[in-house]
């Protein structure tokens, strides 16, 4: 069958395009996509929006990490902010609306919420008619990524996908598959060519210190407690695209180039995660998925308030990291790891047990094969999901309990709705079989003049595409 993709991503950090351009390198080796397109949602909105978006929120992290950690939190129930793009997103992202109608994808793949949440506004409104799925990026699960309509919603871990069920998302709709990272991680490394190309030994410990793509000026601290530690090891110091930071660290590791290399950016990273035995750096929802998929356990430094915190706790509760709480103490702890050559080997076991290499890969088969219908969450169940992951399922009354409405020869779930709107609907329509419904076009403006929820029928109207009627069943 012959489809066209978009993917689509926005540069808040460098994981969300490196999580992109995965999916496109999977799905340009796929015999069933004629047309692949991957774009950067953020790079096609006005400056402004742009700085205040990406740059803005970095600066917020510096400056006041207490106020990202206070925001994260108040996102986190899903629907805060309701299932669609907002006003403000909506004014600077026409340019990019208009390019998706135009190219009219058959599948769109978002591997961040402003163009999952731009995706369903679109669907709502009737403008676009395709299939999307939304891929997260970090280990944790955060509100702002579900959107009100989506076909598929991919998570990092098992223990997010029961938390979404839990709430009352169909089980269904979401899958577990892991963070989307670089082909080459799956693959085995010509280990002695790759040691020689960066001047390691193989011989001692190697510790693979990363700057981010960015350049983090943490890397300059780091290495000058390295510069102390008396255990034997080398070190590759990865600058990224901080030409500065680079020549700082080159001055503090002259006359130490035996075990130190110094890198600015480099595209040769899935080579370094595989022959390193220990990675030093941030806990980003990328980088610590890359090392999971190679095996490459983690010394956690400094993780942003929210996201990275979340990532901090699952790898050091799957075994697979440290984390240096300290600034004073990175080269201490680190010291002290690579003199415990059995942890260390214990941690990369871990590590490897809880990679998913082939993330893309199963994003991308599931998608292609997967032909259903989207899911759409009713006004009144993204209410209900929001006040269950507030207050808690049994502090939710009975009437706004979500519950779903099935396609019955396939059993796909196809709308979430209360339960009181269920009841509604049943009473106007005068509904005798308890198990099975029929919604009909021609008789929803009857519906109206009944009182039902008008928030219901506009989702039974999405429901209904452009089939004139349909039969579901009740779970």
């Amino acid at each position: 069958m012959d489809r066209k993709v978009l993917i689509l991503s926005a540069s808040v950090g460098s994981g969300h395009n490196s999580a992109a351009a995965a999916l496109e390198t999977v799905l340009r080796n796929s015999n069933d996509v004629t047309q692949v397109r991957r774009v950067d949602v953020l790079q096609t909105t006005p400056d402004l929006y742009r700085t205040l978006y990406d740059d803005a929120y970095f600066k917020l992290v510096e400056a006041a990490p207490w106020l990202v950690s206070w925001q994260y939190d108040l996102n986190e129930p899903p629907f805060k902010l309701g299932g669609t793009a907002s006003i403000w997103d909506r004014l600077n992202t026409t340019a990019i609306s208009r390019s998706i109608r135009e190219f009219h994808p058959d599948l769109i793949l978002c591997t961040h919420f402003l163009p999952a949440r731009l995706i369903s506004l679109l669907q709502t409104r009737g403008v676009l008619h395709t299939r999307m799925a939304v891929i997260t990026t970090d280990y944790d699960f955060q509100g702002l990524w579900l959107p009100n309509t989506f076909s598929r919603f991919f998570v990092a871990r098992e223990e997010t996908r029961q938390h979404l069920i839990t709430l009352g998302v169909p089980a269904d709709r979401v899958a577990t598959s892991g963070i989307p990272v670089r082909h080459e991680l799956g693959r085995p490394v010509d280990r002695p060519a790759v040691l020689d190309r960066f001047g390691l030994s193989g011989e001692v410990p190697a510790v693979l210190v990363s700057a981010g793509a960015a350049g983090g000026a943490y890397a300059t601290t780091i290495v000058q407690q390295l510069l102390h530690r008396p255990e034997p090891f080398q070190a590759v110091v990865v600058c990224g695209h901080n030409a500065e930071l680079r020549q700082q660290v080159d001055a503090l590791v002259a006359g130490h180039t035996d075990r130190f290399t110094v890198l600015g950016y480099t595209t040769e990273m899935p080579d370094l995660m595989r022959v390193c035995d220990l990675f030093v750096g941030k806990p980003g929802g990328l980088s610590a998925s890359e090392c999971m998929a190679a095996g490459l356990p983690m010394a956690l430094i400094d993780p942003i308030p929210g996201q990275e915190e979340r990532n901090s706790d699952y790898l050091l509760e799957r075994g697979a990291a440290i984390r240096c709480n300290y600034d004073t103490t990175i080269g201490w702890k680190v010291g002290e790891l690579l003199g415990d050559p059995e942890r260390l080997t214990r941690m990369s076991a871990a590590a490897a047990a809880t990679g998913r290499p082939h993330a893309a890969g199963t994003v991308v088969s599931q998608m292609l094969t997967d032909t259903d219908d989207s899911l759409w969450i009713s006004h009144g169940a993204q209410r209900s999901l929001l006040l269950a992951s507030e207050d808690g399922l049994a502090e939710l009354d009975a009437s706004r309990r979500v519950t779903a409405l099935h396609d019955p020869e396939s059993g796909r779930s196809l709308a979430l709705i209360t339960r009181s709107q269920l009841d509604s609907l049943q009473r106007a329509t005068r509904t005798d079989h308890p198990q099975e419904m029929t919604v009909d076009r021609s008789r929803m403006r009857g519906l109206r003049s009944l009182r039902v929820d008008p928030f219901l029928l506009l989702t039974l109207h999405q429901m209904l595409g452009d089939r004139s009627q349909m039969t579901f069943s009740l779970s």
